[in-house]
């Protein structure tokens, strides 16, 4: 299981900018579309208070998945 806290600050910017991106276009989708796009908000909102309280983020399992690793360095 990966979890968050053991790599650098880049994966972490990723995660909260995901967590942003979602929650702002959830809440744009549920007073535009539908309501129900608030309870995605919610889902969210759900997982960032588990990735705070355990350091276990599913988000960051997909962006280590898709590619994002450590910064080199140089």
């Amino acid at each position: 299981m990966y979890i968050a806290e053991n790599k650098t600050w880049y994966l972490e910017r990723l995660i909260r900018l995901g967590g942003g991106v979602f929650v702002l276009g959830s809440v744009l989708l549920g007073m535009f579309v539908h309501p129900g796009f608030y309870y995605f908000t919610g889902f969210v909102g759900l997982m960032l208070t588990i990735f705070g309280l355990t350091g276990f983020c599913p988000l960051s399992i997909i962006l280590y998945a898709l590619g994002a690793r450590e910064r080199c360095k140089c």
